[in-house]
C-alpha cells in the first residue's frame, strides 16, 4: 500500500500541480493544488492521492470510473453539499482525485489546530452529515469512507462532503482511515449504510473528545483489530450526546442507531444553546495562492518614493487595495483590486510605522512552487524589527526556491520574498494597511494590502474604485480586461497595467481577494517594463502568490 512517491516539482496527469499537504490519514493524502490546464490563469484544486495495492489485474482502473459515476449522482442529490469530482487517474502507484477547490477546511485539520468542538458544534455537524447520508441511503449509496478527512467545513458552517464512490473500487480506499472504519469493515464483511453511521457516530466522538474512539495503532490491521475487538472508552465530554454517540458505535450494526433516532437526538442537542454551535466554530484556513500572478512595476521602489501622497491615498479604499501605492490620488477600494503604480509617499526605513516582521532562511517550509529560475536578489536583507510577529499556519516540508526566505509580518501575513527584500514602507489608517517590500539597488516592489472595508464585487472595485484613479497616471494603460477569477478559493479578480512613474516606464500586475465581512487582501507586483518577462521576475511572481498566507482569523 501506499508505494507512490511524488515531487510537488511533478504534475499529475501532466496537469495538476500539488502545492500544499493540507490533511493525512493512513492511506490518504490531501492536497492543495493549481490546475495549470485550465487556460491562461491556473485554478485551484483539491488534489486527493490513494495509495494502491499491486494488482495485476487492474482493478484499480475501475476505481476512477466508478468514483466519477458515484460523485455525479451525489452532487444532484444534495447540491452544495458534495464536493464536484472534475478528474480521476490512476498513476505513479495511486488514485489521485480531483475536486473543484472547496472553500473551507477539513474538518481533521480543525480539530489539530484548534482543538475539540463543544456538544453543540458537533450536533451541527452530525447534523449537517446526517442529511448527506439520509440522501446517499435513499438511493442505496453508501460512503464507506467517512472521516474527518473527508468532511470540510465552510466558514459559515455549512459541509461539504467528499470521498462518495471509493468505498470498495479498490483494496486499498476502505484503508484510508482504519480509525474510523466500522468493525464490519475491520472483518472485510460487506458493508451498508450502518457502516456510514458508525463512522458518523465515530465522527462525533473524535469532535468532542479530541481523539478517536479507538486509537490508531500505526499499522492498518493492528488499528482494525482494536476497532472489532476493544472495547469503547466512555465519552466523558459529549454531554447529551452521549447516548447517541454510543448507540451508533456499537458493534453488531444491526443494534445501532435508526438515522432518525440520531436526529432527533442531535436536533434536541443544538436546540439547547443554538448559538453555541456557531461561536464554537473556527473560520476555516484560508490557502496560500494558487496561481502565479503576474504583475510588474518597479516604479515602487522605495526610491522612487513619488510624492507624498501615499499615506494619505490610504483612506478607505486606498488601503483597501492599497495598490495605489503612490499615485496621487489613488485610493484603493478593497482588498480585491490594488491600485498601481506608483512608490510609497516615502522612502521609509524597515518596519517604519508598523510592527515589522520576521524573515526565515530559504531552508524554511513553505508551499512549493514550480522550479524556476531565481530573482536577482539585492543587498543583504536588513533585519527589521520584530514585534512578536504573528504565526503563519504550518506549510508543507518542501524548501523554498533557491534565493528566498519567509517573511512573517506582524499585521498577519506571511509571504516568500527574495533575500535582500525588506519592509520599504507602511500606510496604515486604522485597520487598513499597505506594506511595501523591495530592495536596494533593485527597482522591483512587492505590495500588500489589507482592508476591512472591501465590495462584495472585486471587479467593480478595480473598474470603479481603483482605476479612475489609475487614468490620472502619466502614460497609463491597461493590458487587456479586468478578469474575475477565483484565489484561495475565495472571489478575486485581476488587473495588469503599465504606466509611467518618475519617467520610467512600469508594469504591474495586481489581485485582490475577498477574505468575507468587508476583509480583503490584495497584492501588487511591479517591475520595470522592460524588464516584466524576464524569467527571474516571473518565477518571483509565482513565488508571492504561491506562499502568500493570511493568519487565521
Amino acid at each position: 500500500m501506499g508505494r507512490a512517491h511524488v515531487s510537488t516539482h511533478q504534475l499529475v496527469a501532466g496537469r495538476y500541480r500539488l502545492l500544499e499537504i493540507i490533511h493525512r490519514e493512513t492511506n490518504r493524502i490531501c492536497w492543495y493544488a493549481e490546475d495549470t490546464g485550465a487556460g491562461e490563469i491556473s485554478r485551484p484544486c483539491l488534489v486527493t492521492q490513494i495509495g494502491l495495492p499491486e494488482d495485476p489485474h487492474g482493478a484499480e482502473r475501475r476505481a476512477a470510473a466508478r468514483l466519477l459515476r458515484t460523485t455525479e449522482n451525489m452532487a444532484l442529490l444534495c447540491p452544495g453539499r458534495i464536493a464536484a469530482v472534475v478528474d480521476a487517474v490512476e498513476e505513479a502507484g495511486a488514485l489521485w482525485t480531483v475536486n473543484e477547490w472547496i472553500d473551507g477546511t477539513a474538518l481533521g485539520e480543525l480539530l489539530s489546530e484548534q482543538g475539540t468542538f463543544n456538544y453543540v458544534r458537533a450536533a451541527r455537524i452530525g447534523l449537517e452529515l446526517l442529511d448527506v447520508l439520509d440522501a446517499a441511503h435513499a438511493e442505496g449509496i453508501t460512503h464507506g469512507e467517512l472521516s474527518p478527512g473527508q468532511v470540510f467545513v465552510r466558514e459559515d458552517h455549512s459541509v461539504v462532503v467528499t470521498g462518495f464512490g471509493l468505498a470498495g473500487a479498490t483494496l486499498a480506499p476502505r484503508l484510508t482511515a482504519p480509525a474510523f472504519a466500522s468493525p464490519e469493515q475491520a472483518r472485510d464483511q460487506r458493508i451498508g449504510p450502518a457502516a456510514d453511521l458508525w463512522a458518523l457516530g465515530a465522527i462525533l466522538y473524535t469532535t468532542v473528545e479530541g481523539r478517536p474512539p479507538f486509537r490508531d495503532r500505526g499499522r492498518p490491521e493492528n488499528t482494525l483489530k482494536g476497532v472489532d475487538r476493544l472495547p469503547l472508552r466512555t465519552p466523558v465530554r459529549a454531554g447529551p450526546l452521549t447516548q447517541v454517540v454510543q448507540g451508533l458505535l456499537r458493534k453488531d450494526s444491526r443494534e445501532r442507531l435508526t438515522r432518525p433516532v440520531v436526529r432527533e437526538a442531535l436536533t434536541r442537542a443544538l436546540s439547547e444553546d443554538p448559538d453555541a454551535a456557531l461561536a464554537a466554530a473556527p473560520v476555516p484556513r484560508l490557502r496560500g495562492a494558487y496561481a502565479a500572478v503576474r504583475t510588474g512595476n518597479p516604479a515602487w521602489s522605495r526610491r522612487t518614493v513619488v510624492a507624498g501622497t501615499a499615506l494619505a491615498v490610504v483612506t478607505v479604499a486606498v488601503a483597501v487595495l492599497a495598490a495605489t501605492q503612490g499615485l496621487p490620488g489613488t485610493d484603493g477600494g478593497s482588498d480585491a483590486a490594488e491600485s498601481p503604480a506608483r512608490p510609497p509617499a516615502s522612502a521609509a526605513t524597515p518596519g517604519e510605522g508598523t510592527g515589522g516582521g520576521s524573515a526565515e532562511p530559504s531552508g524554511t517550509p513553505s508551499r512549493p512552487r514550480s522550479p524556476s529560475t531565481t530573482p536577482s536578489p539585492s543587498s543583504p536583507p536588513a533585519a527589521p524589527p520584530e514585534p512578536t510577529p504573528t504565526r503563519a499556519p504550518s506549510s508543507p516540508s518542501t524548501a523554498l526556491p533557491p534565493g528566498f526566505q519567509r517573511y512573517r509580518a506582524a499585521e498577519g501575513f506571511s509571504v516568500a520574498l527574495p533575500k535582500g527584500f525588506e519592509r520599504l514602507d507602511t500606510d496604515r489608517d486604522g485597520e487598513v494597511y499597505r506594506v511595501v517590500f523591495g530592495a536596494e539597488g533593485d527597482d522591483r516592489t512587492l505590495a500588500v494590502t489589507y482592508s476591512d472595508r472591501a465590495g462584495p464585487d472585486p471587479v467593480a472595485v478595480w473598474r470603479d474604485d481603483v482605476e479612475p484613479n489609475l487614468k490620472q497616471a502619466d502614460g497609463y494603460d491597461r493590458v487587456g480586461s479586468i478578469r474575475a477569477t477565483t484565489y484561495q478559493g475565495r472571489k478575486a479578480a485581476d488587473m495588469e497595467w503599465t504606466a509611467y512613474v518618475g519617467g520610467d516606464r512600469v508594469h504591474t500586475y495586481g489581485r485582490g481577494f475577498l477574505l468575507g465581512g468587508g476583509r480583503s487582501f490584495s497584492l501588487r507586483w511591479t517591475t520595470p517594463d522592460a524588464d516584466w518577462d524576464k524569467a527571474a521576475n516571473q518565477e518571483a511572481l509565482r513565488t508571492f502568490f504561491t506562499t502568500f498566507r493570511p493568519d487565521s482569523d
